[in-house]
């Protein structure tokens, strides 16, 4: 019999083997580390006007909120017995699972500003305002809200018709993400070159430095359950697991959210002086002095 919780669903494991309590206090540590990390980068940048005003904070901003969000729900998904899709055992609806989508749009819509950014700054600054930016990633969110409320209100045959879609569409937006991970490397740097030694110059660098190496932390990470997914829709297959606590694919998957906002802390001087002054710093005085 599998342990249960006062709420009555079952946890995710029965503890009747040491790797049941290794399973079980691995979601309770990586959900913890997750919400830290992904949640000191939205009080840092949400506390911090110089960073506000710029576009490429706003989309970390927005796939940290998202993260965060990730980390929670592993307190849920990863510590009960629960299992998502089709059929679904004490799901939410796909509701928790679904918050990597809006990661995949903002990525996706990143990298393009990025691109624009670097290789056709007059366009850029012509065009893509704080405005537009901040609209194109309240779409994202918008997207996949209305994308879930499809594939909850109709029946089952039309919502695994509309799984099966989303899923080739994901298939479109991968592949897009590979071809301009690829040109923005190869086309950024060459352009970055020409342009001469400055503050503008470095904050262009830094910033194709954190979406490329996101991206591509992105795709090792995620792509085995994207493989997992397509075989088993087209040919049967795949590997099954017993809920989302084991499911390595899906724990792989979700460790973007943690991934993701550490990259930025790693990529970003002005987001980690910000995170000195108005996270670290309030617990430890001496991380504000350094």
């Amino acid at each position: 019999m599998t342990a249960s919780a006062a709420g009555g669903v079952p946890l995710s494991v029965d503890f009747s083997s040491p790797e049941d309590y290794f399973i079980f206090i691995f979601q309770i540590v990586f959900a913890t580390t997750t919400v830290l990390v992904a949640g000191t980068v939205v009080i840092s940048i949400s506390a911090t006007g110089a960073l506000r005003v710029q576009n490429r904070f706003i989309f970390m901003l927005n796939t940290s909120v998202c993260d965060t969000l990730t980390g929670l729900s592993v307190f849920y998904l990863g510590l009960f017995d629960v299992q998502e899709g089709y059929p679904s055992r004490n799901g939410t609806y796909n509701v928790l699972s679904s918050l990597l989508g809006v990661n995949i749009l903002t990525f996706l819509f990143a990298q393009f500003d990025r691109y624009f950014a670097v290789c056709r700054p007059f366009i850029y600054s012509r065009f893509i305002s704080r405005q537009f930016v901040i609209s194109v990633n309240i779409f994202c969110w918008f997207y996949n809200c209305a994308h879930l409320l499809a594939r909850n209100l109709l029946p089952v045959s039309k919502s695994i018709q509309l799984y099966v879609l989303s899923v080739v569409l994901l298939q479109i937006i991968v592949l897009t993400k590979v071809v301009m991970t690829v040109k923005l490397y190869v086309v950024a740097r060459y352009q970055l070159e020409r342009e001469p030694p400055g503050p503008d110059r470095d904050s262009k660098r830094e910033s194709l430095k954190i979406v490329i190496f996101v991206v591509i932390s992105f795709l090792v990470l995620w792509s085995p359950s994207f493989v997992n997914i397509i075989i088993r829709l087209v040919v049967g297959g795949g590997l099954s697991f017993r809920n989302e606590a084991t499911n390595l694919f899906a724990i792989l998957a979700r460790f973007n959210a943690v991934c993701t906002p550490s990259v930025y802390l790693w990529g970003s001087a002005a987001l980690r002086a910000a995170a000195a002054r108005t996270v670290w710093g309030r617990v430890c005085p001496r991380c504000r002095r350094r």
